[in-house]
């Protein structure tokens, strides 16, 4: 698969049908009270369009080539269903998990804020999820305190102009000031987006960063500047958030790549993000998560022509989210 042909599934994506921007949050409220003790432990889930939500959980129909790879498709498959049981309720529905919750503010459309389901993406419904599904039921699980993912994911947005760190010089990224607005939103008042938060406080509690394609695109300059960039942005972020040991969680750019990628700019990415982490300073509280070996052949997937969004396999996006969350406890006093 070349490089060209890679970018022109940017561009196809513009024809296949998408749901609209949902005009009411994923799963408003928290119920009447919160389920976990405080200080509630937060986690920042950063990064573009994978970031954002691309997997399919229940679509049909030629548009989604007739449901491979699907959530529902997977959950009727004996030998994964059992992987797959906590994602839905005794009544068949998907399950809603209290004592995590979820913020995201979608470039257009209202604040999606709730307990941790499907849905919060940028599209409509409860049809779609990112890793922050699964990386929410692996973090619910460890963690005896309340839960909060904030999600700061814009499609399209590259890490050398778009999330631009300050220590990398030239213009701030639009989109790096944004992400740090939106997390300091959703933690101003906790109680206006969580009815059943108690006041217990919070704590910045790990960053995660799945990103990549923009970069890989972007030509010779930002592939060679990515490890740098990188290697700012958690050293800025820690800076601006005031905690100077955050723990960071990078996964690895995906795509419609397995272990064998042969695009020069894609190992190099790859490569890039394994090396910020591997420096010294960042030794005990930054972790690089490989998730190549997620990629589903695009004839099993939702969206066969969308190799920047991994397919819309959902197996891969719940994987990625089980990575993440494990390398994230990794890290975890």
């Amino acid at each position: 698969m070349t490089r060209s042909f890679l970018v022109a599934t940017v561009l196809l994506s513009l024809a296949v049908p998408a749901q609209a921007a949902s005009a009411e949050p994923a799963g408003a409220g928290a119920g009447p009270k919160q389920a976990k003790k405080g200080p509630v432990k937060v986690f920042i889930l950063a990064g573009q369009s994978n970031m954002e939500g691309q997997a399919a959980a229940d679509l049909e129909g030629k548009d989604y080539n007739d449901a491979k790879g699907t959530l529902a498709t997977l959950m009727k498959d004996p030998a994964k269903a059992s992987l797959y049981m906590h994602l839905k309720d005794d009544k068949g529905q998907w399950a809603v998990r209290e004592d995590v919750w979820v913020w995201y503010k979608p470039e257009t459309g209202p604040v999606k804020c709730g307990p941790l389901t499907l849905g919060f993406t940028v599209y409509g419904g409860r049809h779609h999820f990112g890793p922050e599904l699964e990386f929410g039921h692996v973090l619910g699980n460890h963690l005896a305190n309340q839960v909060l993912l904030i999600k700061t994911a814009w499609g399209g947005k590259s890490l050398s102009k778009d999330f631009r760190p300050p220590s990398s010089g030239g213009e701030v990224g639009p989109y790096y000031t944004k992400m740090l607005a939106d997390v300091r939103e959703a933690l101003a008042d906790l109680k206006k987006s969580f009815p059943g938060y108690d006041g217990g406080g919070y704590e910045l509690a790990g960053f995660v960063w799945w990103h990549g394609w923009n970069d890989f695109c972007g030509g010779k300059a930002a592939v060679e500047e990515y490890e740098k960039n990188l290697v700012n942005l958690i050293k800025d972020v820690r800076t601006d958030l005031k905690t100077p040991r955050l723990p960071v969680v990078i996964g690895e750019l995906t795509g419609p790549w397995g272990a064998d990628c042969k695009d020069a700019a894609a190992v190099a990415i790859r490569k890039a993000q394994a090396g910020a982490v591997a420096r010294p300073e960042f030794k005990g509280n930054a972790l690089f998560v490989e998730t190549h070996d997620f990629v589903r052949k695009p004839e099993e997937s939702p969206c066969p022509g969308h190799g920047h969004h991994e397919f819309a396999n959902a197996e891969t996006y719940f994987l990625v989210g089980q990575a993440l969350g494990d390398g994230m406890k990794k890290l975890l006093p």
